[in-house]
């Protein structure tokens, strides 16, 4: 009766585990090649022979993998508050005050999220060129202050679903929109707030094109999306060196998601609700 319930419930759910299988079998494949040799990265065989943990401590005498680090964490620690800073009042702006234009306003934004951003990279590059601040991580950072367009829609969507009736009493008792702001809406829109910083968060992390543009000339500015490049030679590649450095990479994104997965999941869900 047990293995006939066991083959009910496979036969029953087995689209999901096939698409559970496909989802985890990337992770699988960086992780198991992270242990190989070197010679036997990327070939037929996807078993290591010989298990090597040291990798993950030779790819610190390799490169300086912490000050990487520490780019990365300030990078996108301060994209994230900086973009949470700005992009909160202007959602909330967008929300709940009513002002002429509004709507032509809101237009903007979404028009500014299907800008491709190629598309500004050279007059942007030499307007932060002329302020000298090529080669640092502060052309990514800084734009956060004037807000983000995905982040201003998300969190927008999310407060339209708060109701009206508690700003209205709020005030009634005398509170401006910066009270009302603070006191009454950021407590309620936590779980949207989470979501956005998550989203935030992961972009920074894992940007790529930022940093090479910005930082490329400057190695010591260089986030860990960069650092895996250190390990590409001229004629050879250190395969098992990249896949160890991309688990350590994508480790600090696994931890923050499962500590932060119930809020960024009821942001998610909770916002759009409300047209």
């Amino acid at each position: 009766m047990r293995r006939e319930s066991a083959l009910v419930l496979i036969a029953r759910h087995s689209l999901a585990i096939a698409l559970g299988v496909i989802f985890v079998a990337p992770f699988g494949f960086v992780v198991l090649t992270a242990f190989m040799t070197t010679d036997q990265a990327l070939t037929g065989n996807y078993w290591p022979t010989t298990w090597h943990p040291e990798n993950f401590a030779t790819i610190f005498t390799k490169v300086p993998m912490l000050g990487y680090l520490v780019n990365s964490l300030l990078y996108s620690v301060l994209a994230t508050g900086f973009m949470l800073l700005s992009s909160t009042p202007a959602a909330y702006a967008l929300a709940k005050l009513p002002w002429r234009g509004r709507n032509a306003i809101f237009l903007v934004v979404i028009g500014m999220m299907m800008l491709p951003p190629q598309v500004v990279t050279v007059p942007l590059y030499l307007m932060w060129a002329n302020v000298g601040l090529t080669g640092t991580l502060w052309p990514l950072i800084l734009p956060m202050l004037a807000g983000d367009a995905f982040s201003i829609f998300l969190l927008r969507q999310f407060l339209l679903t708060i109701p009206d009736d508690y700003l209205d009493s709020a005030r009634i008792d005398g509170c401006s929109e910066w009270q009302v702001l603070l006191r009454i809406v950021l407590p309620m829109a936590r779980p949207g707030l989470a979501a956005t910083a998550i989203f935030q968060f992961f972009y920074a992390w894992n940007d790529y094109y930022g940093p090479l543009l910005y930082t490329s000339e400057n190695t010591a500015n260089w986030t860990l999306s960069l650092a895996l490049s250190q390990f590409k030679h001229l004629h050879h590649v250190e395969w098992n060196l990249v896949m160890a450095a991309t688990v350590l990479v994508m480790l600090p994104v696994i931890v923050v998601f499962f500590f932060a997965q119930k809020a960024f999941v009821r942001g998610v869900t909770l916002t759009g609700v409300k047209a």
